[in-house]
């Protein structure tokens, strides 16, 4: 591949600096670089922004994933989502009996 001096897609700067001898080429090195990138992120995880960051990047890393812990991802998120309707549910209903009291 000739270097043309254009960055190609995708590209790394991790390749010069952490992954050094490393193809920047390859698919599973570009995955793992992107891999560190997201385990090396620092910033508030106290704010509804970064909580979406971080369901985002789970619901990226179950849609990467098969087998077992596809269906173990799926099972937590159904479960996450079962919690909200009960909670919502009981929420519903003790206010309902607060208000017709």
């Amino acid at each position: 591949m000739a270097e043309n001096g254009a960055l190609p897609p995708g590209w790394n700067p991790r390749f010069h600096e952490d992954l050094v001898g490393l193809d920047p080429y390859d698919p599973e090195a570009r995955a793992f670089a992107a891999h560190l990138d997201r385990m090396e992120r620092t910033g508030p995880t106290f704010t509804v922004e970064a909580c979406l960051d971080q369901v985002a990047d789970f619901a990226e890393s179950s849609s990467r994933t098969g087998g077992l812990r596809y269906w173990v991802s799926a099972l937590v998120v159904v479960l996450i989502v079962l919690g909200l309707l009960v909670t919502a549910w009981d929420i519903a209903l003790h206010t309902v009996a607060f208000l017709s009291r």
